[in-house]
C-alpha cells in the first residue's frame, strides 16, 4: 500500500470514480477539481489504484476539519483508515473537527480519537 500525502496527482476524474464507489452520486467535475485544489488529499493505492482518500481542510493555524474520509469497500477493515487518519494528525497544522456517520463512532474511540463538539446542519436551499 502506498500513502501519499498532499497527493497533488489525484484528479477530478479518478476522485469522482473512486467515490461513486462508496457514496454514488452525480458530481460535478469542475466544482470537484476545485475542491480538491482547496484541500490537503490523502490517498491510499494498492498497484496504482486509488483504494482510500482522506480531505482535510485547513487555515492553518485555527481551524481544520476532516471534509471525508473514504476507503473502498472490499478493502475496508485492513488498516487503511486508521492509517489515513494518523497520517492526517501527523501532517495537518491544526487540531481536526470532523463528522461521523452513525454506527461507526466506535472505530474513532478505538483508534484514540475523543468524542468533541455536537455537529449541526446548515442545508442550503
Amino acid at each position: 500500500m502506498k500513502y501519499t500525502v498532499d497527493d497533488r496527482a489525484l484528479s477530478a476524474e479518478e476522485f469522482i470514480e473512486f467515490a461513486n464507489t462508496v457514496w454514488p452520486g452525480d458530481y460535478d467535475t469542475d466544482k470537484t477539481r476545485e475542491a480538491l485544489h482547496r484541500t490537503i488529499n490523502i490517498t491510499a493505492r494498492e498497484s496504482g489504484k486509488l483504494v482510500g482518500c482522506l480531505r482535510v481542510l485547513t487555515d492553518g493555524y485555527y481551524f481544520g476539519t476532516i471534509t471525508e474520509m473514504l476507503v473502498s469497500p472490499e478493502w475496508q477493515k485492513r488498516g487503511i483508515g486508521s492509517e489515513l487518519l494518523r497520517l492526517a494528525r501527523e501532517h495537518t497544522p491544526t487540531m481536526l473537527y470532523f463528522g461521523s456517520q452513525k454506527g461507526v463512532e466506535g472505530f474513532y474511540e478505538r483508534i484514540g480519537c475523543k468524542k468533541g463538539l455536537q455537529s449541526y446542519v446548515i442545508e442550503k436551499n
